[in-house]
């Protein structure tokens, strides 16, 4: 029979044992995104489709989908009981947070096509958040705080190609991403903070806040900027 831990693990958070009431604000965050998310989403999907972006659906869809994922497997993870399933959904809730960087950043690159640039960027962005996948489900136990930093540096390698970025993205599109950028990384500070009440809810609020940012650059590129 399977015994929940009595010290801190990797998985388990037991360090600091929510609160009902932290858990319903947190469960409350995750719903709103997951809610704006399918809405938003949705509306994006088929305005592209029928009128400005077809040839970029593909690409929306894959984003779309790692969005969901991310935010219903951290959901699931962060609600679960401890016991051997929540063990399981730790490893997937890590592991989603590397394809949902590489997801966001699929309809950028698709925006520069063949070029060069885009073709190396999606190589790095790809490769280097399969590699952290396949850590998180093999050896999740390790790398803990090392995953935060590559999930940072994977996160804003954009920064190389800034230029092409540039020269192909609205003005409008690149604030957005940088604010986005910017909301992910502050929350960090809350998901290091262990000891704060809510501070789980607080931090994937910058989550979702954050998320809400990069889906409005999608739209603001692929649909505002086309129609």
């Amino acid at each position: 029979m399977f015994e929940p831990p009595t010290s801190y693990s990797w998985w388990s958070r037991e360090q600091r044992p929510f609160t009902l009431a932290e858990k319903i604000v947190d469960g409350a965050v995750h719903v709103l995104g997951l809610v704006g998310a399918l809405i938003l989403g949705s509306a994006l999907l088929s305005i592209a489709l029928v009128e400005t972006a077809p040839d970029a659906v593909p690409a929306l869809a894959i984003y779309l989908a790692s969005l969901l994922a991310v935010l219903g497997v951290s959901l699931a993870y962060n609600l679960w009981p401890v016991s051997p399933v929540k063990m399981w959904l730790a490893r997937f809730d890590q592991a989603a947070i590397f394809l949902f960087i590489a997801g966001t950043y699929t309809p950028f690159l698709a925006v520069l096509g063949g070029t060069t640039t885009g073709t190396l960027m999606t190589s790095f962005v790809w490769g280097a958040s399969l590699v952290g996948v396949a850590l998180k489900l093999i050896v999740p136990e390790r790398f803990g705080r090392l995953a935060i930093v590559l999930y940072l540096a994977i996160g804003w390698s954009g920064l190389l190609m800034f230029q092409a970025l540039a020269q192909s993205l609205p003005a409008s599109t690149l604030w957005l991403l940088l604010a986005g950028g910017i909301t992910y990384s502050l929350g960090i500070i809350f998901h290091l903070w262990e000891r704060l009440y809510f501070q789980n809810a607080l931090w994937h609020a910058f989550v979702v806040t954050g998320a809400s940012l990069h889906l409005w650059a999608v739209i603001d590129c692929m649909v505002i900027h086309r129609l």
